[in-house]
């Protein structure tokens, strides 16, 4: 129904041509690959994976092609992670029709476009000198480190986190270790329990 409303909210929108639309990661791709569109918009949360494991996959398929995403993911993990992948622009859901339109024109002409809580978490991060806003809970982890934290806080697991990120699975695993030991864990389970006792699952 949000694809079928967003396709409809494009095609009233002046010069804009919507040549196709996916459910799954797998058929945008093929599409991609087919169409060869100026502008790719993309959610994170697909049947089949991670969205940002699919920006890197779509540049190589086409390099001219400008990707938007376009989600109900705000948080610092999400933005950072899409933006290192390639990403072109960042909005979410609650994004009115005449802000999609003018994020698809801008991206389109090469360049960037962020939902105004985008901007103010990347000047938020910008001010602090890099570091993530909420990681006064366990301080002795790396912001890549609280990053994984709270993602096996919600329960995901290191494929997940792979592709959430755009990381190997070894580099994935060497994270997790060196976050059990940090935080004196000696498993995973018990890393996830420390986590969820300090909040960090909801963040």
């Amino acid at each position: 129904m949000f694809r079928a409303g967003l396709t409809a909210t494009l095609q009233l929108g002046q010069d804009i041509t919507v040549v196709g639309s996916a459910e799954t990661g797998e058929q945008a791709l093929a599409l991609v690959t087919e169409q060869r569109p100026d502008v790719v918009i993309l959610d994170i949360g697909l049947p089949d994976g991670n969205g940002v494991s699919l920006v890197p996959r779509i540049l190589e398929q086409a390099p001219h092609c400008h990707i938007l995403m376009l989600t109900s993911y705000e948080d610092d993990a999400t933005v950072y992670a899409a933006l290192r992948a390639g990403a072109r622009g960042y909005i979410v859901k609650n994004a009115d029709a005449e802000e999609i339109v003018r994020a698809v024109h801008t991206v389109a002409s090469g360049a960037g476009y962020f939902s105004a809580s985008v901007v103010e978490q990347i000047t938020e991060h910008v001010a602090s000198g890099g570091r993530s806003s909420d990681t006064s809970t366990f301080p002795q982890l790396t912001r890549r480190e609280h990053e994984i934290l709270v993602l096996m806080a919600q329960g995901r697991g290191n494929t997940y986190i792979a592709d959430y990120f755009v990381l190997s699975l070894k580099t994935v695993r060497n994270h997790v270790s060196n976050v059990m030991a940090k935080i004196g864990a000696a498993s995973r389970a018990e890393a996830i329990a420390k986590a969820r006792d300090a909040g960090l699952r909801s963040q």
